[in-house]
């Protein structure tokens, strides 16, 4: 008889446990995923993927106000809530078919239950059965944090976002990264009264200090409001289903609804760590080494539940690393320098390596680049929104060691320029490359 029931039993079927339980299987190893919700994780089924499409959705409000002096004539448009969010539902219900049958082709089987750490190689089931493994992969993600006061259950969560049953008329959120930012854009653009509210006076705290800057000021010229250094005293729902929220520094507010985008920690609540005696850090994450194994032998983590860079794709390498390491005999580990990123704000941002403080503090001397424009479309549009395109520069030796642009499809822009940086290029490289006019992206190779 087999030692274990499984070579590998993967808690969790987001992004990297997929993976890692698809490579394990491909490489021979008997593997099963315990999966209490639905196949895909957060990216998939309540984050990224379904946030695009309304991002998507969003744009289509200031296109239709551009397309008039583009010369067309839109006549009675009008924006349903119901058909977007349906229609959003519909993809999410398609992609967690694709993951599912991605598992099934591998044959990796899935447990539909909750499945919690009972021993070094044991797990026991929702059912109360037990199984066994050579090897456990904890990759269970994140869920939203929410502040602990009086009427905070009155609030909703990214994850409720997605299916709201109407579009409140005025809508509060609750913090200030890149969650908060783009749902801030998306509602308003939806029709939404939006108002951000902050503990601190700073949004999105990682980003350069330009594109925060010139986000802020897109935004309020929009419409949004803000208020910062604030803090959350009580929330109470009133007689007519409104909500009159109190908060430090600020007068009270009187709104339908209220968004908490206050940051993500480890969803590791009954996880059963503690039984088995893994090492956890102040926020709950699960602490690994560069393989991705924690202080049990036996025990491996991979993606937001590790608590190391909230990012799909990093989840992705990383569960690609662990099946690699421990059953591919090739030992992996992920290269965290130069991850790039994306705000789909409106408009969004996307960065890559240091920004400016950064380099400033790390390297010294550094030299940096702008470009501050209208874009194209913007102008003819009437649109008097600018972008922002930042090349922060080693001085020393012109390598580029941040890239931080805001303006439309930003993200996309940057995909290509983050491999330069990766790659180490010089500012002269970028000089000598011709640029594609007219483009956007030309404004990268055409700084001085």
């Amino acid at each position: 008889m087999a030692e274990f029931d499984y070579d590998l039993f993967t808690i969790g079927a987001g992004s990297g446990g997929v993976r890692a339980s698809r490579v394990a299987a491909a490489y021979g190893a008997k593997v099963a995923v315990a999966e209490e919700y639905r196949v895909g994780g957060t990216c998939v089924i309540r984050g990224c993927v379904p946030k695009k499409m309304l991002f998507y959705g969003a744009q289509f409000a200031e296109d239709l106000e551009d397309a008039k002096n583009f010369g067309w004539s839109i006549d009675g448009a009008k924006f349903d809530w119901n058909v977007l969010r349906d229609n959003v539902l519909k993809d999410v219900d398609r992609l967690n078919g694709l993951y599912t049958q991605t598992l099934d082709n591998n044959k990796v089987e899935i447990i539909r239950q909750r499945a919690t750490i009972t021993g070094p190689n044991e797990v026991t089931l929702a059912d109360g059965s037990k199984l066994t493994a050579r090897y456990i992969l904890v990759a269970v993600g994140g869920r939203p944090h929410v502040p602990d006061f009086p009427g905070s259950d009155l609030g909703i969560t990214s994850n409720e976002a997605f299916h709201l049953e109407s579009l409140p008329a005025r809508m509060l959120i609750a913090g200030g990264g890149y969650i908060a930012n783009e749902f801030a854009g998306i509602f308003h653009e939806f029709g939404s009264q939006v108002t951000i509210v902050n503990r601190s006076d700073v949004l999105l705290r990682g980003y350069d200090e330009s594109l925060r800057d010139r986000l802020l000021q897109i935004s309020t010229v929009k419409g949004i409001q803000f208020r910062f250094n604030a803090d959350f005293q009580s929330i109470t729902k009133q007689d007519d289903g409104s909500l009159l929220v109190s908060m430090s520094n600020h007068d009270d507010m009187v709104v339908d609804a209220v968004l908490f985008a206050t940051g993500r920690v480890p969803f590791v609540e009954g996880l059963g760590l503690d039984t088995v005696g893994v090492k956890q850090g102040k926020r709950g994450e699960i602490l690994v080494d560069e393989f991705n194994k924690t202080n049990v032998e036996s025990i491996y983590a991979v993606g937001d539940v590790t608590d190391r860079i909230q990012l799909t794709p990093v989840a992705i390498r990383e569960g690609q690393a662990f099946a690699d390491t421990v059953f591919g005999n090739k030992p992996s580990k992920v290269n965290y320098d130069c991850v790039a990123s994306a705000v789909f704000s409106h408009p969004p941002i996307a960065a890559v390596g240091m920004t400016e403080s950064e380099a400033r503090n790390k390297l010294g001397a550094v030299r940096v680049y702008q470009s501050d424009f209208r874009p194209m479309k913007n102008v003819l549009a009437g649109r008097n929104e600018r972008s922002l395109y930042k090349i922060v520069c080693d001085e020393s030796t012109d390598r580029i060691v941040g890239i931080h642009l805001i303006g439309p499809d930003a993200p996309e822009v940057l995909q290509a320029a983050a491999i330069a940086v990766k790659a180490g290029l010089t500012k002269a490289d970028f000089d000598a490359t011709v640029a594609i006019h007219p483009t956007m992206a030309e404004e990268l190779v055409l700084m001085k």
